[in-house]
């Protein structure tokens, strides 16, 4: 169907007419608000005192959804909004990774503001199109697309009732349908933001950013994976937004010095080319290199997160994915990234559910899809991992939350507090590949223990109990989730300083704000809580700054100049922290340094933490952990590293386990290791200028400039 033919047949709801103008050193100094309910549009100013204190991507959509919203508001509430924003940097070709854009709204499994990176082309577009964030807002009546049209200079709003939900199809469909129909290669120019069928009957949704692959000719997704952001769209009957630009290359940014970024850009390229193959394989691999350097270190999760290594993990290591993915093509999920990580499998049949028999592209998996689809569960299949992924996408549901969902539900049918009574006849016990595809299938069905399973771990704990069949503490201790989100996968036992990565989060324990592992549990580079703390604090604002400007973090770490080691601060990577000052002040004509990176994320990663006091979270008690995230929770546990246990015992905590029972080593273990924790959050919650109970203090909100009445109101009380 080409789009003459769609407006032929599709009722126009809302028309609203713009004047496109030219991006200024990265901004295009206005936002769009979108209300789908009423059908309004308004364009809003990004001021500069906005970009001096919020900078752009996650930093605006954070700004927005604080307006936008009470305290009290419900995830779907008609008034909680989708936000999307790229950041002054996203959308230049000339440096890897600089298409990245940040969505947030008020988590149906948190109800806090969750955020959630992502590639494909929806991001930039959005810019080229003239907006820098974008704000959906209501709930429409019936089923909708919204349509953006850089050429026409205009946004539209159909009904879109029949067009197909899930989104591989629906993407693919608009693709073709919005590009000029003589003209192939302008698929290039159209990207599709869509969920899927199962965020309709879950609180797990996820958002799909589409790309055309032109070497492949087909359609690609990238995911805006965590909290729940999909099953927000689904229940606004939005089926998709959408954007279709003129042209992509060249300076669209109109930045400031073109060249200084080329240099860079040159630059890194020719480390990647380089050194990519003797460090992270990147482009022939992906992140699924690390799989087996997980299983290694005792860091990939396996049955729940009890263990770390598996003897069948050598059936999902780095090569195994190789062989599986198409060599030799640009892998990258925005244009000009030499990294090329955004693997895929090509002309991949289904075996199962609804498009059996069909061969598809799956994008990925990713190195966190190798166990939350994999391993977690006991299941060392490739083809499961791979088929489970390409539903999961299609579908609209977040992959590592997914995973997680489903140790926790095997380990509950292990330890009898489900059955296949309570399952509908799903024996969901560890290694279960036939019985864990079909509960994927019922999610997006809307049927039996899908319903059940897609209301996420948090949600699952407290009904588990309350009808009797678990007992509430062990529940807690091995139901894998923070603040209502499930964790991301690394085992963090051994790891003080990744458990404070994950359970500090202001979203919930994602791996974006810090991955800490090597530094700490294999290096030994930060011994101390002083040191610990110090890397809690630079590591996460760091990263964020990234979400605030609009690049992937990948190409910071994941390869390294050759020198990088010599350095005085190799975990910084220094060299590439001084390509990310040069750029963002290429692109905005700014002159900031390394020191101001870390400012503009603290007033950003402090508002965040603000807005979740305001929601009545974000205090010491929501940065509590399950124990399963710290030490050994059951017995099996313990006695599987019990001479790594035992040892710890005498060395740290001055116990003698000898003719102890296990239950007794257990619990002077776990004694030690929560202690440790609290003193933990004391020496972070101190380096980063908050109160012992996680509130920022206001000396620290003054020297950021961060002393806003609205800010002050919430935590002045609390002082």
């Amino acid at each position: 169907m080409t789009f003459e033919e769609f407006r032929k047949t599709h009722s126009l709801l809302a028309q609203y007419s713009y004047t496109w103008a030219p991006i200024d050193k990265g901004y295009n100094n206005r936002s769009i608000y979108i209300n789908v309910g009423d059908r309004t549009f308004l364009e809003k100013p990004v001021t500069a005192e906005m970009k001096e204190k919020f900078t752009g991507g996650k930093g605006f959509d954070l700004r927005l959804l604080w307006d936008a919203t009470r305290p009290d508001t419900r995830w779907n509430d008609p008034e909680n909004e989708i936000v999307i924003s790229g950041g002054p940097c996203c959308g230049i070709t000339q440096y890897s990774g600089s298409g990245k854009a940040i969505c947030t709204a008020i988590s149906p499994q948190t109800d806090i503001v969750v955020d959630s990176n992502v590639g494909g082309f929806f991001g930039p577009f959005l810019k080229f199109c003239g907006f820098d964030a974008l704000e959906l807002q209501g709930k429409s009546d019936r089923e909708i697309i919204v349509l953006f049209d850089e050429a026409r200079e205009v946004i539209e709003i159909y009904e879109a009732g029949d067009l197909p939900c899930d989104s591989h199809i629906l993407a693919e469909a608009l693709h073709d349908m919005l590009a000029d129909p003589l003209n192939e290669k302008d698929k290039y120019n159209v990207s599709v933001v869509s969920a899927g069928t199962a965020a309709d009957h879950s609180l797990i949704g996820m958002l799909n950013f589409s790309f055309y692959d032109i070497k492949r000719k087909k359609v690609r997704l990238k995911q805006a994976g965590r909290g729940g952001i999909g099953t927000v769209l689904r229940d606004k009957k939005i089926k998709a937004v959408a954007a279709h630009v003129k042209t992509i290359g060249g300076n669209r940014n109109n930045v400031v010095n073109l060249e200084a970024i080329q240099e860079r850009g040159r630059r890194f390229n020719k480390e990647m080319r380089e050194l990519d193959d003797k460090q992270c394989e990147m482009r022939s691999k992906g992140t699924a290199h690390l799989t087996h350097i997980m299983n290694d270190y005792d860091l990939l999760p396996v049955h729940n997160f009890k263990f770390g290594s598996h003897p069948d993990a050598y059936k999902i290591r780095g090569d195994v994915w190789k062989s599986f993915f198409t060599q030799n093509v640009p892998d990258g999920c925005w244009v000009g990234c030499n990294m090329a990580c955004a693997k895929g499998v090509d002309n991949y049949e289904l075996r199962t559910g609804p498009y059996k028999g069909s061969k598809v592209i799956v994008d990925g998996p990713e190195y966190e899809t190798t166990s939350s689809l994999g391993s977690i569960a006991g299941i060392f299949n490739p083809d499961f991992t791979i088929e489970a992924n390409f539903y999961c996408d299609t579908y609209g549901i977040c992959t590592i939350s997914w995973g997680t969902i489903l140790g926790f539900v095997m380990e509950c049918y292990e330890n009898g507090i489900l059955n296949e009574e309570r399952t509908g006849g799903l024996r969901l016990n560890f290694g279960n590949a036939d019985a864990a595809m079909e509960l994927l299938h019922q999610v997006s069905r809307g049927e039996g223990f899908g319903l059940v399973a897609g209301q996420g771990v948090r949600k699952m704990k407290a009904l588990f109990a309350e009808k009797g069949w678990g007992d509430a503490a062990f529940l807690q201790d091995i139901g894998m989730e923070n603040k209502g989100l499930e964790y991301s996968q690394y085992v963090s036992k051994e790891s003080l300083a990744q458990q404070g990565g994950y359970a500090m989060t202001n979203k919930g324990p994602q791996h974006d704000e810090a991955w800490l592992i090597f530094m700490d549990m294999v290096n030994n580079q930060i011994p101390t809580f002083e040191k610990k703390a110090e890397a809690l604090h630079y590591f996460p604002m760091f990263r964020t700054w990234f979400g605030l400007a609009g690049f992937c973090k990948l190409p910071w770490n994941d390869v390294e100049p050759e020198d990088n080691a010599q350095t005085s601060e190799p975990a910084k990577v220094p060299e590439h922290v001084d390509n990310y000052v040069t750029i963002f002040n290429a692109v905005t004509g700014s002159s900031i340094n390394k020191e101001e990176i870390i400012r503009m994320s603290e007033r950003v990663y402090n508002f965040q933490r603000i807005f979740n006091i305001r929601r009545g979270y974000g205090l010491r008690k929501h940065d509590a952990q399950p124990y399963r995230a710290c030490g050994p929770v059951t017995r099996e546990e313990y006695e599987s590293r019990a001479d790594r246990y035992d040892k710890q015992l005498i060395e740290q905590v001055g116990f003698n386990p000898e003719g102890k029972t296990t239950e007794e080593k257990m619990k002077a273990l776990r004694i030690y290791r929560e202690n440790r924790y609290e003193q933990l959050l004391d020496a972070v919650y101190e380096r980063r200028g908050w109160t012992k109970n996680g509130v920022p203090k206001i000396e620290h909100l003054k020297k950021l400039g961060m002393d806003l009445p609205e800010l002050l109101e919430v935590v002045t009380p609390l002082q």
